[in-house]
């Protein structure tokens, strides 16, 4: 019977289920289709789409990224994450929002690490079980790395603010979709206003494919400034490869360590 116990307890784990949510089973498609149900039915109709970043290489014009049709879940988002004033505003803010079908399966949400505002930003793709358990991004081995690679340029947590596209841990440590990072998209977009970075750093492909709208992949992406603009302002970004990628293929190491140091002197001009 114990090895029956167990067998089928490894079986769950490796399709993802690492954590117990709570004390009995739950419907959760039943949940996801309640809030989806919820959405549609507010009676507020959004008055403009999602305000939307745009990039450009420093060097050419401004490019305006692709129109994305909005989605309920977005419009809504836009709509409550333009009133906050504070990051304790948006915070509660995304307490309330209802529109990620990632919030009715994860524990915690996981909203910034380190000082609320910083020079320098870094946006990731998603928490993953350590994080849903501590409630931060970025505190499993990849936030180690992270910490450890940051420290190489004289940074720590004080002088650095760390988010993902999404603030919920995604089943099994899956991507986020298209339409949870779409969903989120808003209030990430006003978490940057309010910490008003002067340089972001976008950590592996699907944050730098979320916020500068692009289709090319991280290995293309990394090492190269692009123009990023923020409720009017020109933020420099730089793509680089996510902690996780470099536990994996540590010989990648030495491409980050050359955006690492692209990042260290930007800061210092």
């Amino acid at each position: 019977m114990r090895d029956d116990i167990v067998t089928y307890i490894d079986a769950w784990h490796a399709a993802g289920v690492t954590d117990a949510v709570g004390d009995g089973p739950a419907n959760w498609f039943a949940l996801v289709d309640q809030r989806r149900a919820t959405l549609k039915s507010a009676d507020a109709k959004p008055a403009a789409p999602p305000a939307e970043l745009r990039w450009a290489p420093a060097s050419v014009s401004p490019v305006v990224r692709p129109a994305v049709a909005p989605t309920a879940a977005s419009a809504q988002a836009h709509a409550t994450a333009a009133a906050a004033q504070s990051l304790d505003d948006l915070l509660r803010q995304i307490e309330a929002f209802e529109g990620c079908g990632l919030k009715a399966t994860a524990k915690s949400l996981c909203f910034y690490r380190g000082a609320p505002k910083a020079r320098l930003m870094l946006i990731g793709e998603a928490p993953g079980r350590d994080e849903d358990i501590a409630g931060k991004p970025f505190v499993g081995r990849a936030g180690q790395l992270l910490d450890k690679m940051l420290a190489a340029i004289g940074i720590d947590e004080s002088k650095v603010h760390i988010t993902n596209t999404v603030y919920w841990r995604p089943p099994g440590n899956r991507t986020p979709t298209p339409e949870e990072t779409q969903a989120c998209a808003p209030f990430v977009t006003r978490q940057i206003e309010l910490v008003e970075p002067d340089v972001i750093v976008l950590l592996g492909g699907v944050a730098a494919k979320s916020v500068l709208g692009l289709t090319e992949g991280i290995l293309k992406l990394r090492g190269k400034w692009r123009a990023l603009s923020v409720a009017g302002r020109e933020v420099r970004s730089l793509a680089t490869l996510h902690p996780a990628y470099l536990l994996r293929t540590p010989a990648a190491k030495r491409q980050v360590w050359q955006d690492l140091q692209l990042i260290a002197a930007a800061l210092a001009t």
